[in-house]
């Protein structure tokens, strides 16, 4: 393996995303961590064999590899950095975010065990969460984010979790860490949070007593729409029972992949500050469009969440989410006019994505389903990337208005006129 990544604990962050988790003298005096693409690792002799399979029942630091399921020295490279980051006391490296979720809940849950979800997470984690472990015999509670009072009321003498999201997906809610950490310390359940929307650029869990944050790596972190990849990242004793279940289930990131998302979170700061001033003028932008009926962003004051949000975070990034004055099919046109955004189910990219939720992630679902979680046919889900933003807005402002002329031609027709 790699020589002891240095200590840069009291460096600044955009300092740690660079150097942090990453020896200075690399293997054959690379700049740059080098992919180390093998599935399998070879011993000289037995003795090496046997060296190294006494220091793993001791749990002392390996010095080397042993198989490409235990570990790899690019993904170790990431999970280095992302600890630093997020000021964990490790990090797990998986191949994709829900593979981080999933593992998480199956190393810390048993049948007979509840879960408490906070709502407005993201879809898959909560349909794993109340389908896919109701079949293990766990059973999950479903509590409005925002209702401290619920939200301890639903804890029962098998309650050993919660876990929640910040910001949510799709409407950027906020949760408050502080609380919710206060929580699982006074009834002594584990608190996960998944923060791949606030990223450790903007917000830091850990720093507010909770147990795990995770990230679909795939987003903010990679932020090239290039890879798949999850993260998780806590306390040794929970990552060490976590890695053991990997060992097991096999969600393992790839070599490549790992050096993608090493490559990416380098420029990490950079990015974000970028996504966090562009998310912020394009919902100042919508906000006063006559064409816009609301906007969810915890940067404008009308967000129910706007005070947490200037308490915890430093900024809100680069997602807006907000409803037209139209129905499903002109806000479809809408988002058909757009120039520079994709029309994608991502975020977090340097490229602008945009997404009509009810015709993408929820579209499985029918008119009154989408409507139980506050999924209505004319919501928009708009990811800024790092493009200029008077180019974002002026793409935006002509497709709001192409889309108010198509809504009043079509009026005329129905008219007669």
């Amino acid at each position: 393996m790699f020589s002891t990544p240095r200590d840069l604990d009291n460096a600044g962050f955009s300092t740690q995303v660079v150097h942090a988790g990453e020896s200075k003298n690399k293997p054959y005096g690379a700049l740059t961590t080098p992919i180390v693409q093998t599935s399998t690792y070879t011993f000289e002799d037995s003795a090496s064999i046997v060296d190294h399979m006494r220091r793993k029942e001791q749990n002392l630091p390996l010095l080397r590899g042993e198989y490409g399921r235990y570990g790899n020295p690019t993904q170790e490279a990431v999970e280095h950095k992302m600890a630093a980051l997020e000021g964990g006391e490790g990090a797990i490296l998986f191949a994709s975010g829900m593979a981080a979720v999933t593992n998480a809940l199956l190393t810390c849950l048993s049948a007979g065990d509840h879960l408490i979800l906070t709502d407005d997470c993201y879809r898959r984690t909560r349909q794993f969460a109340t389908e896919f472990l109701n079949r293990l015999d766990i059973r999950c509670t479903l509590v409005p984010l925002d209702d401290e009072g619920a939200l301890e009321a639903a804890i029962t003498p098998r309650t050993r979790a919660i876990l929640s999201e910040t910001p949510t997906n799709p409407y950027l809610r906020v949760v408050d860490l502080d609380r919710l950490g206060a929580l699982g310390r006074a009834h002594g359940l584990l608190t996960i949070v998944d923060s791949t929307f606030g990223t450790p650029y903007n917000v830091r869990p850990l720093e507010h007593d909770i147990d795990l944050v995770i990230h679909s790596a795939t987003k903010y972190l990679g932020g090239h729409n290039d890879l798949l990849a999850g993260v998780a990242v806590g306390r040794a004793d929970l990552l060490a029972r976590m890695r053991e279940t990997n060992h097991m289930v096999g969600a393992v990131a790839d070599p490549h992949a790992a050096y993608l998302l090493l490559r990416g979170l380098k420029t990490l700061s950079l990015r974000m500050e970028r996504h966090n001033a562009n998310g912020q003028r394009i919902a100042e932008f919508l906000e006063g469009h006559p064409g816009v009926r609301r906007v969810w962003y915890p940067g404008l004051a009308s967000h129910p969440d706007h005070d947490l949000a200037c308490r915890l975070m430093r900024g809100c990034g680069g997602v807006v989410s907000f409803e037209l004055e139209a129905d499903l099919a002109a806000t479809a046109r809408c988002i058909d006019a757009l120039q520079l955004p994709y029309i994608g189910p991502s975020l977090g990219g340097v490229e602008s994505i945009v997404e009509q939720p009810a015709l993408m992630s929820h579209y499985s679902l029918n008119e009154d389903e989408r409507a139980a979680i506050g999924i209505r046919g004319e919501l928009v889900r708009y990811a800024a990337g790092v493009e200029d933003a008077d180019d974002l807005i002026a793409d935006l402002a002509q497709a709001l208005d192409r889309a108010a002329r198509g809504d009043a031609e079509a009026v005329r027709e129905e008219a007669g006129c």
